[in-house]
């Protein structure tokens, strides 16, 4: 079979197209008095960032969700190894009363999927990388390999991975605007090595049902890792042309995936 590869503009109609889609349906859910009470009655949703990125990268997510009652709340990660972000996650989540739908960008897959938290309902992996035990994160990062817009990782002088302004425009956000291009390179938060490389335990996945954003032109982490990793875990899969960053710019699509993750895990 051939692929058709379409270009950067017919790209950006076919996301807009989605989100038009789902920007209706969340519309029409904002004015259903039924589907607004349950969202009060449901779950917290936890937003964790991956790397790169910081809790801003939610925003417009949370502004969706607000929209319907939904309660959220977001996890800052230092990212200096993947223990103290486990513990980082595990403080939020002591803190909240009742039951939690964990929501992971890349790197924080393998954090929600770490917890042990019996509040924990649901796991919602957006573009997420989800290791199996005994796996690292750098072992299913790189399961396919990379495409050629997909930037150059490694170490910096202060231990840590940077990615440069250029990535955010290439391969992170590609369809982000300019500002907020500049304004998340400004903002990013390095991962260190030792977050990537640690063997993970019995993933929280195994436990709970999982939902997947695949985002299908994302240049950090391949088409085909993420589909492999979705099918692995069972998940109840979305697949949309969008890049590595949804959450900034397509956060309907991520919206409307979390509040199917809130019906579900209520009924």
């Amino acid at each position: 079979m051939k692929l058709l590869k379409v270009t950067a503009p017919y790209c950006n109609c076919l996301q807009e197209v989605w989100c038009k889609r789902v920007d209706e349906r969340m519309k029409t859910s904002i004015g259903n008095e039924e589907r607004l009470e349950m969202a009060q009655l449901s779950a917290t949703v936890v937003l964790v960032h991956g790397a790169w990125a910081d809790e801003s990268s939610w925003k417009k997510v949370r502004d969706w969700l607000d929209k319907i009652s939904v309660k959220t709340v977001t996890v800052g990660l230092l990212m200096a190894s993947l223990k103290e972000d486990v513990t980082t996650l595990d403080m939020v989540l002591a803190a909240i009363d009742g039951p939690v739908i964990l929501v992971g960008h890349a790197y924080a897959g393998a954090v929600i999927a770490e917890t042990q938290s019996a509040q924990v309902k649901a796991l919602v992996y957006i573009a997420g990388l989800a290791p199996d035990e005994g796996e690292t994160v750098v072992d299913v990062f790189n399961r396919f390999g990379h495409d050629d817009q997909a930037p150059v990782l490694e170490p910096a002088s202060d231990g840590r991975i940077w990615l440069s302004p250029e990535a955010f425009v290439t391969a992170f956000a590609q369809y982000a605007t300019a500002e907020e291009q500049k304004a998340l390179a400004t903002a990013q938060r390095p991962i260190s090595p030792a977050c990537i490389v640690t063997p993970v335990g019995t993933p929280l996945w195994k436990r709970v049902p999982t939902w997947y954003l695949v985002a299908q032109h994302d240049h950090m982490i391949p088409e085909k890792t993420q589909r492999f990793m979705a099918d692995r875990i069972g998940a109840h899969t979305r697949a949309y042309p969008v890049d590595h960053l949804p959450s900034v710019t397509a956060p309907s699509l991520v919206a409307d995936i979390i509040v199917d993750a809130l019906n579900v895990s209520a009924a």
